[in-house]
């Protein structure tokens, strides 16, 4: 069972000026996959917020997977991928570079997508963008290679473990 946090960035959202649409889609995404949600937030756009955010719920032990939506375009506010890259201790490019990929045979825009995916401790991080239907299409592009990953993740702390034993 993979764990998934989603976290929504949204000035508008958060001050509940705009109904956040990206996160629940982004849920039911998931669920379909049968993966267990275990917490949805939405923070404003705001660098310390979200690197806060990330860390505790990385740094928990309980999620596998945290998905962010928003804060990834060219706009001053959209801070995400620099939230992300100052807490994550390994980048992992070739997701980001995947999904951009994919975005750009739906729309030329997808060139300004500014995403990041990383690691930190056992939990990957993805920044999805912040329209709906872009955020599960992204997802879905990549969903098939998150198992594996998280299984990576997992057998990476148990070997490190055993590799400390064993000194």
């Amino acid at each position: 069972m993979i764990s998934v946090a989603i976290l929504t960035i949204s000035d508008r959202s958060f001050m509940k000026i705009r109904q956040d649409i990206s996160g629940p889609a982004l849920k039911n995404a998931a669920q379909e996959l049968q993966w267990d949600i275990v917490a949805m937030e939405v923070v404003p756009d705001e660098i310390t917020i979200i690197s806060q955010k990330l860390i505790a719920w990385s740094d928990s032990g309980k999620i596998n997977l945290i998905l962010t939506t928003g804060g990834t375009g060219f706009a001053p506010r959209d801070v995400t991928p620099e939230a992300t890259q100052a807490i994550i201790h390994r980048l992992a490019p070739g997701l980001a570079e995947a999904m951009r990929a994919f975005s750009l045979t739906k729309t030329p825009h997808a060139m300004l997508a500014r995403g990041v995916c990383g690691i930190r401790n056992q939990t990957l991080i993805v920044n999805l963008p912040g329209n709906p239907t872009a955020a599960v299409e992204n997802f879905q592009f990549i969903q098939m290679v998150i198992p594996h990953a998280v299984e990576l993740l997992s057998n990476s702390a148990e070997s490190e473990f055993h590799h400390k034993i064993k000194k």
